[in-house]
């Protein structure tokens, strides 16, 4: 039985989202059981609204406080301990529950994960990570998206192990192509830290494919790509808004006549087929990695159909062994980095890199 906390109360919307979602997924998966995570009579009010079909599956655990989506992260830290994302990261260090979701405030949950869980070994920061839509169908893992801005080529190489073993849990990759985003192919281009990065990666076992340019993300080029997390969240937000962007204009364009109109209801089953495609919300869930426990973050706004996606996305993460995979990662690449140092004349190509 896989057991998920979830923090009903976190999130721009909160129970009317989470309690439905995670009724959905309770649906699909018979062997999941869930902590709901919050204000207890308005839990109990909410699960009664979503008429599951096995009550079985959850357990509500009070939480006194909510910690707001605009709270600061000292407040969310220090001054919220009884919150439903504290209680609910409590469950997870305490091996009451093997996954936590949450969709509250970013910065507050990533502070407070890390002062709950603590890093792996061999981890200095945690990051984010999500997949993004690409033109095979499926989605390009990238990280860091934003917990990390300055970083240097140490902690750029641990985002590539963790991205890699994530690739592998999740979305069942083997031996997932890790790419670094650079402003350009060549391995001259780059500032100091990617190139001391590439240099890093190469003496790695990692399917480390070199670097890769923003389009290669969408192309599908490689299955991870590697960034800091200033890069990273502008480039979330540029795609987030460039979507809006296309899906604003396209409506504007099929209401502006009759004929234009006519001209929507023909191409309607294309239309639909695209915007499943390119529907954020069946990215949604980032992974906080380099965390002592499986946690995942919604987007604050999300609905129904998007929270529940994330929601599935921490039950595969259990279900494949995710957090096992990044610790056997880290270790593979900590003996192969010992090893070169005590052998500075072994080379290793991406040829004969083992898979993780």
């Amino acid at each position: 039985m896989i057991r998920i906390a979830i923090d009903c109360m976190g999130g721009d919307f909160g129970l009317p989202v989470t309690i439905p979602a995670t009724v959905q997924v309770a649906e699909r998966r018979a062997d999941v059981h869930f902590l709901l995570v919050g204000n207890q009579h308005e839990i109990e009010q909410a699960l009664r609204s979503a008429k599951p079909s096995r009550l079985d599956q959850f357990t509500i655990v009070h939480a006194e406080e909510v910690i707001a989506m605009d709270d600061p992260i000292e407040v969310a830290l220090r001054r919220k301990r009884k919150s439903s994302m504290h209680e609910a990261l409590h469950a997870v260090r305490e091996q009451r529950a093997d996954a936590c979701v949450s969709a509250g405030n970013t910065g507050a949950l990533m502070a407070v994960a890390r002062f709950i869980l603590k890093t792996l070994d061999g981890i200095d920061r945690p990051a984010i990570a999500t997949a993004l839509p690409n033109q095979l169908g499926k989605g390009t893992t990238v990280l860091d998206l934003g917990a990390n801005v300055d970083c240097t080529p140490e902690h750029l190489l641990q985002f590539a192990i963790m991205g890699s073993a994530l690739a592998q849990a999740v979305d069942g990759i083997d031996n997932p192509k890790v790419g670094l985003l650079n402003i350009g192919h060549e391995a001259i281009k780059g500032n100091e830290v990617v190139k001391k990065t590439t240099e890093l990666l190469q003496a790695t076992p990692l399917n480390f494919i070199g670097n890769v340019e923003g389009d290669d993300i969408f192309k599908g080029t490689a299955h991870v790509v590697v960034c800091d997390g200033f890069v990273g969240n502008v480039l979330l937000k540029s795609v987030e808004g460039l979507a809006k962007m296309v899906s604003g204009m396209l409506k504007q364009s099929f209401l502006r006549s009759v004929y234009s109109k006519l001209a929507a209801l023909i191409a309607k089953p294309v239309l639909s087929t695209f915007r499943d495609q390119v529907d954020n919300r069946r990215y949604n869930g980032a992974a906080l990695l380099g965390l002592r426990g499986v946690v995942f973050k919604s987007h604050g706004s999300a609905d129904v159909l998007a929270y529940s996606y994330a929601i599935e996305r921490a039950y595969v993460a259990v279900q494949s062994q995710l957090l096992q995979k990044t610790i056997v990662g880290i270790e593979a690449i900590t003996q192969n980095t010992q090893a070169s140092h005590s052998n500075p004349s072994q080379e290793l190509n991406n040829d004969n890199k083992p898979a993780l």
